[in-house]
């Protein structure tokens, strides 16, 4: 990478209720060193105002939810790589856009990072920020099949040719559907262990629509994504995952299974399944796209 000065569009995500965060998050962006920047907020539902000169922003009239949000952004930034960030998340080090850039650059075969997410308070970290069954120890890196995400950098022809966030998700599994698609690029999604973002630790479920959008998005996740064999295999996996791990809560429960039936009546779009040989590799990296 020598004498190389990478360009990077950072979209940073923000419905404008969470001021102080969203400042935290610029500015961790602005003192990048390494790289060029072109930022944009993109205030969903929201005019971004009192922002620095060197962030652009755009307004979007309402709330189209978390992919189309930042897909809204893409268009408004240059680089060669694109890194999005939610307004309640921000990064450890004024290297860290460089050093992600590295990783991709050293090994060509990865096509997304995300790195380690923090909460900077010290309470204790959320499990599901490690996208993987075996979590072990946050701080190893590894390939994984879903990315939480608050803070991911890919190469911007690796962004383009997955489609872009899956908008009709509105909210949950976009960041499944997006890894997936650079897994069938030939690419693998990376767990950078070693590069640190930080976010408070709170829990997704306390949105009141999480319960029927995390079941929707499921359905919606295989019948976008999967040869036809395998779409009743994931289902019905997660439906008995579901099943088990909220039996002694019958309100999710039942909140769970409305969006189930949602995602099977309601038409999602943007179909391509992946290639048998995708799911061949994704099984043999260990984890085969059926749960």
């Amino acid at each position: 990478m020598a004498g190389l000065r990478h360009t990077v569009g950072v979209v940073v995500l923000t419905q404008g209720t969470r001021a102080d965060d969203l400042s935290r998050a610029i500015e961790s962006i602005l003192i990048q060193r390494g790289v060029t920047l072109d930022v944009v907020c993109v205030g969903n539902g929201w005019q971004p105002v009192d922002l620095p000169e060197a962030v652009a922003t755009v307004a979007l009239p309402e709330n189209v939810g978390i992919p189309a949000g930042r897909n809204a952004g893409v268009g408004r930034v240059g680089g060669d790589y694109l890194f999005f960030l939610d307004d309640d998340a921000s990064l450890a080090s004024p290297t860290f856009l460089l050093d992600a850039i590295s990783l991709i650059e050293q090994n060509p075969s990865i096509g997304l990072v995300q790195p380690r997410v923090v909460d900077p308070s010290g309470v204790t970290n959320p499990r599901r920020w490690t996208p993987r069954i075996r979590k072990g120890d946050p701080a190893d890196s590894s390939a994984v099949f879903s990315v939480w995400e608050g803070a991911v950098l890919l190469p911007r022809t690796v962004f383009d040719a997955t489609g872009g966030w899956a908008e009709p998700f509105f909210y949950a599994h976009e960041g499944i559907d997006l890894a997936w698609r650079v897994w069938d690029q030939g690419l693998v999604t990376w767990y950078a262990g070693d590069l640190v973002a930080h976010h408070p630790a709170i829990e997704p479920s306390r949105h009141s629509y999480y319960y029927r959008l995390n079941a929707r998005n499921r359905v919606w996740l295989a019948k976008r994504n999967l040869p036809a064999p395998l779409v009743p295999l994931y289902v019905g996996s997660w439906t008995a995952i579901q099943i088990v791990r909220w039996a002694r809560r019958p309100q999710a429960l039942r909140a769970w299974f409305g969006g189930w039936v949602a995602g099977w009546r309601e038409p999602v779009g943007g179909r391509r399944p992946l290639r048998w040989r995708t799911v061949l590799r994704m099984t043999a990296a260990g984890r085969p796209p059926v749960v």
